[in-house]
Formats: C-alpha cells, sequence, structure tokens
C-alpha cells in the first residue's frame, strides 16, 4: 500500500487549481503564523533561481499571513463577520486569499488579465479541498 503524505495531496489540489485556470502565476497554502505549508508554480513561471520564485518564498507566506490577520482584526472591529476572501490588486497582477481553515490560508497569484471571478470560483473549491486535507477528512 502507498503511503501519501498531506503535503502531496495540499500540492495536487494546488496543481489542479494553478493548471486550471489561464494567467496564473502560482498558489501557496500558508499558516496563520505566516509559514508555507504548500506551493506550487504552474510550469513556464518558475524562476531560474528558485530564491527567486515568487510564490514559494517565505516573505509570501509571512506578508499573506500578515494581511490575513489585519482583514480579520479590521472586520472584526467594523462588527462586519469573518473574512471570506482578500484581493489586492497592483496593475501587473493580483493575489487573492481564502481562507481555507482557522489554521490556514490559500493564496493565487495571477497576471492582469486573469479572469477574477473564475479565479475566485476555483480558489475557494480549492479551500474547501485543503480544509479537508488538513482536517483528514
Amino acid at each position: 500500500m502507498a503511503i501519501v503524505y498531506r503535503t502531496e495531496l495540499l500540492e495536487a489540489a494546488l496543481a489542479k487549481l494553478c493548471n486550471g485556470l489561464s494567467n496564473v502565476q502560482g498558489a501557496v497554502i500558508v499558516s496563520i503564523e505566516g509559514f508555507v505549508v504548500a506551493a506550487y508554480t504552474p510550469p513556464g513561471q518558475t524562476a531560474d533561481n528558485p530564491e527567486d520564485d515568487p510564490v514559494n518564498s517565505p516573505q509570501v507566506a509571512a506578508m499573506a499571513a500578515t494581511l490575513i490577520a489585519l482583514g480579520e482584526r479590521t472586520l472584526a472591529r467594523l462588527a462586519q463577520g469573518d473574512l471570506g476572501r482578500m484581493l489586492l490588486e497592483g496593475s501587473d497582477g493580483a493575489m487573492l486569499v481564502v481562507p481555507a481553515s482557522r489554521r490556514a490560508a490559500v493564496a493565487l497569484m495571477v497576471n492582469s488579465d486573469a479572469k477574477m471571478g473564475l479565479s475566485l470560483y476555483a480558489l475557494r473549491q480549492t479551500a474547501k479541498d485543503v480544509r479537508s486535507i488538513l482536517e483528514g477528512e
């Protein structure tokens, strides 16, 4: 019987997300502490130097965790409920973040010409899959 580790399942979920959409730079699962749990960069998007990979960098995970924490505190202070999604859009692309559980979130980096509605829908579905994997269901 083959052993399948959760990390492999998480990376497969990210690969499915990225390969099912166009104009994707990559996806990462981050813990609330700011650590990379799993990451995936589509073929053709990888950097020559692994340290230059914006998706799999510790800095991206730390920044995403900080933004999530700030968003949650802001929504709580304004009595607007739980964080549903976060979108940071720049001139060259965007980062979409959806909570997967109380301890992790999924971030998707897309180019500026990506279809945001489709990307958000696929990201939400992936977050549900990630939650199931992390919770051992």
